[in-house]
């Protein structure tokens, strides 16, 4: 295992898509380690390859609360349902976060290191911004593009803008009809 450099913005490679990955040998598991690595290192929940200047579409994720280190591979974004405000930052855009918009719900389809077919889902959790955040690395976009507006982006250091201030826990969570979501959850199924 190696630790990588991590690309920051605006680096051309993190504004690219990136390519389909079609040969699942042995380099891959390989750069996953480096990536889980370098990811854990720089105290991230996830990590899109082509933030190590990799650019193919693979992606590690590993939520804090869970054991497991998912790993996508060729990630696809197949449904996104609600709408809620979070606050996010980026290891590609160090030193700052913002409030942007995501989906409540997500449905991805992805392939493992074997390349073998698989879907998730995921609503109302960390697991769902997480997906749709590293998803969106691969398609060439940054967090930068989900604000909820252009000042909606702070230093670190810098309480945020008093607009952006409130605690996003206590915003209802709403699926696509406008009910209240109750529950967070992860639902995983081999094709």
């Amino acid at each position: 295992m190696a630790l990588r450099e991590i690309c920051v913005l605006p680096n051309p490679v993190l504004t690219r898509r990136t390519q389909k990955v079609t040969t699942f040998d042995a380099s891959l598991p390989k750069l996953v380690e480096d990536m889980i690595e370098t990811m854990r290192d720089a105290h991230g929940v996830g990590l899109a390859a082509n933030q190590i200047g990799v650019s193919i579409m693979l992606c590690v994720i590993e939520i804090p609360e869970e054991e497991e280190v998912r790993v996508l591979v060729n990630p696809e974004l197949v449904s996104q349902e609600g709408e809620r405000k979070l606050i996010e930052g980026c290891l590609s855009v160090p030193g700052y976060q913002g409030q942007v918009l995501r989906a409540n719900k997500v449905k991805v389809r992805y392939q493992d290191l074997q390349g073998r077919k698989q879907r998730i889902t995921a609503e109302g959790n960390l697991l769902a911004q997480a997906l749709e955040h590293e998803i969106g690395h691969l398609n060439g976009q940054a967090y930068l593009q989900h604000l909820v507006a252009k000042d909606a982006i702070w230093r670190l250091e810098d309480d945020p803008p008093p607009q952006y201030a409130e605690d996003m826990d206590d915003e209802p969570l709403e699926d696509e009809d406008g009910a209240e979501v109750e529950e967070a959850s992860a639902i995983e199924a081999k094709d």
